[in-house]
C-alpha cells in the first residue's frame, strides 16, 4: 500500500472543530449524555453495563450487539455482522481485503476522502461525478462506462456526504444489477440512513438486496453517538466477513466493552432516538430556508433529500475558500469549504460549502453568521 495523503477534512477539523464557537458544519445528529442514554435502558441492560467485566471482547463484536444490529435490517442475522471501531475502520478493512495492486475500484465524487484515497493507495481508481444539475444524482450509463475487466469494487454513499442527496430507487436498482452482471462488490456507506426531514424515503440496505453488497453502518451519525466508536459492516458474503475479521486483528482487535453495551441500549431504542434527531432537523431546516431567502445574491440553497447536511453554493466575489476562512476567523462560524471535497480524479464544484443542521442550538450561530454578512456588506 502506498502512503496515504493528508486527510483534508480531519485536518481542518483538528484545527477548528473544538476552537470555533459555532460548529455549523457537523454531519452528526445531536448527541446525548451518558445519563440520558442509560435512562432509556431496561433494568437488565443497565445492570449489564454497570456490572461489565472490562476484559477483551470478541473481534466480531458481542453476539447480542450483532443481533441488535441485524434487527435493523430486513434479511440480516448476527452472523452477517462484523463490528468495527467506527466506520473508518470498516472502510479500511473492506478496501484492503477486496482490492489488490492489480485491481480497479470506482467511487463517486464529491465524497468522503477515504473512499477514493484508500483504493488509490492499493490499486487503480476511477471516479464518476454526481451531477449537481440533476439533484446530485448518478448517471448509471457513465458508471457502466467506467467499469473495467479488473473492477472489483464500487463505493457509493446515500444519503450523500456532503450534499444530502438520495439516489432515486430505480437508479439504485440499476446500479445493483450492473454490479451483479460484472460480479463487483458494492460498498454502500449508509451511515446516514434513517436521518432526514419528515417524509424522507431511504434506500433499501444494500446487504439486504445484493449478495455482494456491503452495508456500512455506525452509531456516530444518525444516532448522534460518535463517542461510542461502534461501527459495522453487514454482508451476506461470509468469506469476505471472515477475511475482514482477520484484518481487524491488525487494527483495533476488539471493540470497547462499555461502548458495546451502550450501543445495544441505543439500538433497542432506535425509533425513539431517530425520531428525536429527525425532529431537530425539522426544526432547523425552516430556519435555513428563511436565512438563505434573505441573501439570494450570495447563496444558492437547495434542501437536501436526507441526512443532516447540505452543500450550498456561494456566489460572492471573493470565492468560497476566502469566505469560509474569514467567517471562522472573524465570527467563529465553522463551515467546510469545497476544497475539502476536491478529488484527484476529476473536477468537483469549487464554489460550495457544507453546512449541518442536525444539532440543537442553531439560533446563536445563525445570528453570528447573519451579523458577519451584514458587517461585510458595508
Amino acid at each position: 500500500m502506498q502512503a496515504l495523503p493528508d486527510f483534508k477534512l480531519e485536518t481542518h477539523f483538528s484545527k477548528w472543530e473544538f476552537k470555533a464557537r459555532y460548529h455549523m458544519t457537523a454531519s452528526d445528529a445531536e448527541s446525548m449524555t451518558m445519563r440520558e442514554l442509560l435512562d432509556m435502558a431496561s433494568d437488565e441492560d443497565r445492570a449489564e453495563f454497570e456490572n461489565l467485566w472490562l476484559g477483551y471482547t470478541q473481534t466480531f463484536g458481542a453476539p447480542d450487539l450483532r443481533e441488535a444490529i441485524a434487527a435493523t435490517y430486513e434479511k440480516q442475522t448476527a452472523s452477517d455482522i462484523l463490528c468495527f471501531a467506527g466506520a473508518s475502520e470498516g472502510i479500511f478493512a473492506a478496501n484492503t481485503i477486496i482490492l489488490d495492486k492489480d485491481s480497479h475500484a470506482i467511487c463517486v465524487t464529491p465524497n468522503y476522502q477515504s473512499h477514493e484515497a484508500l483504493p488509490n493507495a492499493i490499486g487503480e481508481v476511477s471516479a464518476v461525478p454526481l451531477d449537481p444539475n440533476d439533484n446530485w444524482s448518478l448517471d448509471i450509463d457513465r458508471m457502466a462506462a467506467a467499469i473495467k475487466p479488473n473492477t472489483k469494487l464500487i463505493t457509493i454513499n446515500f444519503p450523500h456526504n456532503p450534499t444530502g442527496a438520495i439516489l432515486p430507487l430505480d437508479r439504485y436498482q440499476a446500479l445493483i444489477e450492473l454490479c451483479r452482471k460484472h460480479g463487483i462488490y458494492l460498498l454502500h456507506d449508509e451511515i446516514f440512513n434513517g436521518l432526514g426531514p419528515a417524509g424522507t424515503k431511504h434506500l433499501p440496505y444494500v446487504a439486504d438486496v445484493y449478495e455482494r453488497g456491503l452495508s456500512l453502518g455506525v452509531m456516530s451519525k444518525s444516532y448522534g453517538l460518535p463517542g461510542l466508536r461502534i461501527g459495522w459492516i453487514a454482508c451476506q458474503d461470509a468469506e469476505i466477513l471472515s477475511k475482514m475479521e482477520r484484518m481487524k486483528h491488525y487494527l483495533s482487535i476488539a471493540n470497547s466493552g462499555p461502548s458495546e453495551r451502550l450501543a445495544k441500549i441505543a439500538l433497542k431504542n432506535r425509533d425513539k432516538i431517530l425520531a428525536r434527531n429527525c425532529a431537530i432537523i425539522d426544526e432547523n431546516l425552516p430556519k435555513w430556508d428563511a436565512f438563505f431567502a434573505r441573501y439570494p445574491d450570495l447563496f444558492e440553497w437547495r434542501r437536501p433529500d436526507g441526512s443532516c447536511m447540505a452543500f450550498v453554493r456561494y456566489k460572492g466575489p471573493e470565492g468560497v475558500e476566502a469566505f469560509a476562512q474569514n467567517l471562522v476567523e472573524e465570527a467563529g462560524v465553522l463551515f467546510l469549504p469545497a476544497s475539502i471535497y476536491a478529488s484527484s480524479f476529476g473536477n468537483t464544484p469549487a464554489d460550495h460549502f457544507r453546512l449541518g443542521f442536525g444539532r440543537s442550538g442553531l439560533d446563536e450561530g445563525l445570528s453570528a453568521f447573519d451579523a458577519h454578512l451584514k458587517r461585510n456588506s458595508k
